[in-house]
């Protein structure tokens, strides 16, 4: 009998979170079960961007019940995604430590851009067009406009602006007013006037509405008028619906949940905004967003992995010398190898290591002077499609700190937690890279690696050893560099 394991989806959003679970039969998904919770993250969010901590409790409890129904998957099975709150909050690695102790999976905190490239995803992966088409997510505490062809994104952005934090900061005291609604109507626009030619240039046929602002509008908007489209026109019928109430709190309309009562106002004007800076004349909701291309990239990861187009995409357009960059890799599988075990390292471990391989290079084509600070700045700077924030990061810091002298205190100031076996992973790059700075592949089967807690040992033969005399020279300098790693380099 065939079997088709189930995959999770777990979207850990400003409003909501969400679980999705579901299978691939036949190149299909068969939804088996969903699961929201209600959390008001961003709600809990300050002026100074700290989480309240009724917030994280409010996140835990939910993390707990999504734990619970997850409990029979392997984590490879299981993935999880934080949005615009849980990415700006100041305070998320003390969340993400509360969240490790009753949630075991990993979270993964993603960009703005890697957001709405998910989202856009979830939509082609459901619905097909032989055009461009204008994607629009309004969250809680930002938006995603996205156009696209195919499968393929062509301009995607995502603004700090969503339904909760519009509210809260125009209408926090509870009361509609119409100098309040114009002063937020033109906040947005404002925020939106950067994006308005590019998008308009590039131009789309249709144009769609996602997630739970956008389901809404259209719900109210099929109760009142029975149109099943949102247009400019009718979403001005629906504010003045809302204003007759006057009071947030008191508001009570045909297909407006309550749990929607307080930020509705937020997202109405938010979409009012990209109506009339974007043109739009008609918005169809869809039921698919991020959730979905989550699903999708984590079932289309064991065939493809989009985040190996995304570095080959990054060493053509800065013309990286390859055939050295691929030499570098040989040796570091030949280092991996002979330390996995004793350093307790893993296949991720590897990978993360050669595309810091294949990408150190890219700042010659600022100069070759501080080109490892070049290099560093432009992969953290960059827009890294399949990459999460914490991914990026340690990349970048890997290709940072390449070469030349290491400080540890401007290594803690990168991380607000220093993540597991970096310094072992920083050691097998530097000295990759060491061994093949000749840019001639050298027979480093002459040099056997031995790991033991933090030291490693380098046993040279000594006919080779004197042939590559500088070579030797470099490692005896880079026993001092690995110094504030806490690594001991021995040559034997």
């Amino acid at each position: 009998m065939t079997e088709y394991p189930s995959i999770a989806a777990v979207d850990l959003g400003s409003n909501s979170f969400h679980l999705l679970i579901a299978r691939e039969v036949d190149g299909r998904f068969q939804i088996l079960h969903k699961e929201k919770q209600r959390v008001y993250l961003a709600a809990g969010l300050d002026d100074d961007f700290y989480l309240s901590s009724e917030a994280i409790e409010r996140a835990l409890h939910a993390l707990k019940q999504f734990a619970t129904t997850l409990k029979s998957f392997s984590h490879s099975h299981v993935q999880v995604v934080a949005t615009y709150t849980l990415r700006n909050s100041k305070n998320i690695q003390h969340f993400l430590h509360k969240a490790q102790q009753c949630f075991p999976f990993k979270i993964n905190v993603i960009s703005g851009q890697e957001e709405a490239r998910l989202i856009y995803q979830g939509v082609a992966n459901y619905i097909h067009n032989e055009h461009n088409r204008l994607v629009i997510d309004i969250g809680g505490g930002s938006s995603e406009l996205i156009i696209g062809r195919h499968f393929n994104h062509l301009l995607l952005t995502s603004r700090n602006m969503g339904c909760v934090n519009m509210t809260q900061q125009f209408f926090s005291g509870g009361k509609l007013t119409e100098k309040r609604f114009n002063k937020a109507l033109i906040k947005a626009e404002q925020d939106l006037e950067v994006i308005t030619a590019s998008y308009l240039n590039k131009g789309w046929e249709t144009c769609l509405g996602t997630s739970g602002t956008i389901k809404t509008l259209s719900a109210i908007n099929h109760a009142y008028f029975n149109e099943s489209h949102l247009t400019l026109k009718s979403l001005t019928h629906i504010k003045t619906l809302i204003f007759e109430q006057q009071q947030l709190q008191l508001l009570v309309l045909k297909g407006l949940p309550i749990e929607r009562r307080n930020s509705i106002v937020g997202g109405l004007i938010v979409l009012i905004a990209i109506f009339k800076q974007l043109n739009i004349h008609s918005l169809e909701y869809c039921d698919f967003a991020l959730r979905e291309g989550l699903m999708h990239e984590a079932h289309q990861r064991k065939e493809f992995d989009i985040r190996a187009r995304t570095i080959n995409t990054l060493c053509e357009h800065y013309t990286v010398d390859t055939a050295h960059s691929d030499n570098i890799c040989q040796t570091l599988r030949q280092f991996f190898a002979a330390t996995e075990r004793s350093w307790q390292l893993n296949s991720c471990d590897l990978q993360i290591l050669c595309w810091a391989a294949q990408l150190h290079e890219v700042g010659l084509t600022i100069n070759s002077s501080g080109l490892h600070k070049h290099s560093a700045y432009i992969i953290m700077h960059s827009q890294l499609p399949g990459f999460t924030q914490e991914q990026q990061l340690l990349l970048s810091t890997l290709i940072r700190f390449y070469r030349k002298k290491i400080k540890p205190t401007d290594i803690h100031a990168l991380f607000t937690e220093q993540p597991k076996n970096f310094a072992k992973l920083l050691t097998l790059l530097r000295l990759a890279i060491i061994c093949n700075q000749k840019r001639q592949y050298q027979q480093t089967g002459k040099i056997e690696l031995q790991a033991q807690e933090d030291t490693l040992s380098i046993k040279l033969d000594a006919d080779w050893a004197n042939k590559h005399s500088i070579l030797f020279a470099d490692l005896q300098q880079e026993q001092r560099y690995l110094t504030p790693l806490n690594i001991n380099l021995a040559l034997i």
